[in-house]
């Protein structure tokens, strides 16, 4: 069983800042594609950002400009730097990975932003 471990998540007035991190194991870290989403209450889970295994990155509209995703093979982690942060963003987020055509979450970290 493949467990991917969430940290970061937490309670945050409009316009900070928060830092999501999830640890990936070892011997998927290099041949994944690593994936943050976001599920809000009454709303369907949706991606926000994504990472390919070359570094190409994209990104939901709605946090371009204000959300970075990385990863850090140091650490063996996807990492999601969340600026300029609105109630709207609001929700549990989510990291997932897929590693040749297998799919693995994590548990979900709460992110509540205060108006």
């Amino acid at each position: 069983q493949v467990q991917l471990v969430e940290s970061g998540g937490g309670l945050v007035h409009a316009g900070g800042s928060l830092r999501l991190s999830c640890v990936v194991p070892g011997n998927m870290f290099r041949n994944s594609v690593m994936n943050w989403y976001r599920q809000a209450p009454g709303h369907q889970r949706e991606l926000v950002a994504v990472v390919s295994p070359g570094g190409y990155r994209n990104y939901a509209d709605a946090v371009k400009g204000r959300f970075l995703i990385s990863r850090d093979s140091s650490k063996n982690t996807v990492d999601l730097q969340m600026n300029s942060l609105r109630p709207g963003d609001t929700a549990v987020y989510y990291c997932n990975i897929n590693n040749v055509g297998r799919e693995f979450w994590g548990q979900g970290t709460q992110v509540t932003v205060s108006s």
